[in-house]
Parts: C-alpha cells; sequence; structure tokens
C-alpha cells in the first residue's frame, strides 16, 4: 500500500535495520557526495553547467542518442516522453504491471490527455505478436490512434525480467513499420547491462526515446536523463520548463550521476547475486506458493494462503529489523542495492525461514 510498510504508516525505518524495500532507498557513498562538493557549476538553463553537459554526452554515447536531457526523476522522464511522443487523444500501448500504468499517478492520461492500452505480458515482457494486434488502423474517425509503445527495461513487477534483445527489436520494428513511436522505461536498464553482457546501446537501438533512472541501483539521490534526437529533446525541454522541472546548478547532482556510471554499475552484479540468494531461499519454504524468476536484483513471491498476509509479513520482518515491501494481499517484493550487504542479506534470509517454514 501507497504510503505504508505492511500495515503500519511509513516513516523513518528504526536503526540498523536490513532495508530491503527498495533499491531507491540507497544512499550516496561519501565519495559520491566528494564529488558533487567539487564539481564545476553554471547554469544548466542556459548551457553553462559543465557537469551536467558531460554527463548528457556520456549518457547521450552509452545509448547511441543525438541528444539527452537531465531531470529530476524518471517518472518525470517518462511523461514528458509521453507527452512528446502524443496528441491528446491519442492511445499508448505497455504491459499491465508497468510502472507507468501503476506508479506515475494517472501521468499519461492528465498531463498528455492518452489513454493506455494494457498488454498482458509474462513477468512485464509482451511480444510483438501482441502490439501488432493492439495498434489501431489509421484513419478510423472513431477510434484512438495509436502513437506509442513503452517497453520497461528491466520488469520491475516482473521480478526485474530482463528483456531479450530479440523480443526489444521485434517490438521496435512492429511499431516503426506501422509508425509508432517507440519509448524505452530504462530506469533499471544498467541491470539488463551487467545482468547479459548486452550494451546499453544495443538494448536501445530502434527506440526513438529511453530513460535512465540514477536514484536506483546506481545509488544517487535524485537524476535521470531521457534521451533521443535533437529535435525530440528541443520539445521536451520546453515541457520539463513547463512542469517545474528547469534546473540551474545542477552540476552538484550531475556529478553524483557521473560518479555512479564510473564505480556503480558493475558492483550491481552483487546485488544480483543476492537477489538469487533470496529467491533461492524462498523457493525451500512451506509458506511460499510462488516465487518470479530473480533475474536481477527484485525478488517477487507471493505467501499461501496458509501463511500470513503480506502486510502481516512486513510487520512481523519490521519488528525483526528487516524491511520488504507489501503489494497486493500475498505479494511481498524484495530489492537488493548498494545499501544492503551480505550480512543483511544473510538476517532476511533467515528471519523469512523462521516465519514462513513450518518444520
Amino acid at each position: 500500500m501507497a504510503g505504508t510498510y505492511g500495515g503500519k504508516k511509513a516513516g523513518p525505518v528504526p536503526p540498523g535495520t536490513a532495508d530491503f524495500f527498495s533499491d531507491t532507498k540507497s544512499l550516496p557513498t561519501r565519495e559520491m557526495r566528494q564529488a558533487a562538493m567539487d564539481a564545476p557549476l553554471g547554469d544548466e538553463q542556459k548551457g553553462e553547467d559543465p557537469t551536467t553537459t558531460e554527463l548528457l554526452e556520456r549518457v547521450a554515447e552509452t545509448l547511441g542518442a543525438e541528444d539527452a536531457l537531465f531531470m529530476p526523476s524518471a517518472t518525470m522522464a517518462n511523461e514528458i516522453a509521453v507527452a512528446v511522443h502524443c496528441s491528446p487523444g491519442d492511445e499508448i500501448i505497455t504491459e499491465r504491471s508497468s510502472h507507468l500504468v501503476n506508479f506515475e499517478a494517472g501521468g499519461p492520461g492528465v498531463l498528455a490527455g492518452v489513454q493506455t492500452r494494457m498488454l498482458e505480458g509474462v513477468n512485464g515482457i509482451f511480444g510483438a505478436d501482441q502490439v501488432a494486434a493492439a495498434i489501431r488502423p489509421k484513419g478510423n474517425l472513431y477510434m484512438p490512434e495509436t502513437a506509442l509503445v513503452v517497453v520497461e527495461q528491466t520488469a520491475n513487477m516482473g521480478g526485474g525480467a530482463v528483456w531479450p534483445l530479440e523480443s526489444l527489436r521485434e517490438v521496435a520494428s512492429v511499431s516503426a513499420d506501422a509508425g509508432v513511436a517507440t519509448h524505452m522505461d530504462g530506469a533499471r536498464l544498467f541491470n539488463a547491462v551487467v545482468k547479459t553482457g548486452v550494451s546499453a546501446k544495443d538494448y536501445a537501438q530502434g527506440y526513438d526515446s529511453v530513460t535512465i533512472c540514477f536514484t536506483k541501483g546506481l545509488g544517487c539521490p535524485f537524476g535521470a536523463v531521457l534521451a533521443g534526437s535533437e529535435e525530440f529533446i528541443q520539445r521536451a525541454w520546453r515541457l520539463r520548463q513547463l512542469l517545474g522541472g528547469g534546473l540551474r546548478q545542477s552540476g552538484f547532482m550531475a556529478a553524483l550521476c557521473l560518479y555512479a556510471l564510473e564505480h556503480n554499475v558493475e558492483r550491481l552484479a552483487d546485488d544480483h547475486r543476492r537477489a538469487s540468494r533470496i529467491a533461492s531461499t524462498l523457493r525451500d519454504l512451506e509458506l511460499v506458493e510462488r516465487v518470479l524468476p530473480a533475474a536481477t536484483n527484485i525478488v517477487i513471491f507471493d505467501i499461501s494462503q496458509d501463511g500470513p498476509t503480506a502486510a502481516e509479513l512486513v510487520d512481523l520482518l519490521l519488528s525483526r529489523r528487516v524491511l520488504v515491501g507489501a503489494f497486493g494481499e500475498r505479494r511481498i517484493r524484495i530489492v537488493t542495492h548498494l545499501g544492503v550487504d551480505q550480512s543483511d542479506t544473510d538476517r532476511l534470509c533467515d528471519e523469512v525461514k523462521a516465519i514462513l517454514s513450518t518444520g
């Protein structure tokens, strides 16, 4: 439930708690903070902030994009992308469990005036054939026009599932053939890169715009980047200003993001290993009904009817200084990140076993 941990209202987490609620709970390291303090600064809106310019050039090159724009959040980046690609009355296609549908406060309808056609994927991943079937016929005076297809790499509520490269390219190809734009919500794109060895540029190929988030596994307190063509970014810049997202001396934040790109990407493999260990532990417990494949740093599982509810489990674990997230009556999400280490992982596994094992 939004704003709660289990049955309790969200608030300060007790000291010493192993916090697996989300990778957004990660905190900048001392080295990251020092990088921010040392960053050269200027007015970003006038193109005078050298640190922000360096970040945008780095991300654009990494993704194979013409241009990029610094954003306060990935949600703002996604919503601006939708608004640039679409006109009011259009329709977008995405997966039912996506962040865009569930965790962006109805932004596509409110900000862009579009409706959403939701596909039923497998762990957040849908097929090109589903896209082809969902695209509206051109020229129909009664139907909305399909303007955009959005994919999420990795798929958050799909248990951090990684879109296969071939599937991404098939979706992009079908969309392009129909004259429909594509956007990649790459909030956790680097988790996919580290997991598979496929480059970010290869994953982004064929997509008209891409969002990168720095406040999750990369450990930053602020920031996302939206990348695309020069024309796309020019239009996105104006919408960012309209929404109050214009920045000034943004080099403080951009320096954190640059540090994360240089130091915190490869370490995502540690998060993946810990998530795999947690998933393996859960699969052996009698009161766990289903565990989604834990491909990266997210573990999602369902508690059987004989066990506690998700909210009850959250409260039980929190009383033992371990925090996880409840997403529904019997579904739990656990997310590993740089703020939890191996000892935290061991403690989580021990406490979950004590509660969800009948032996």
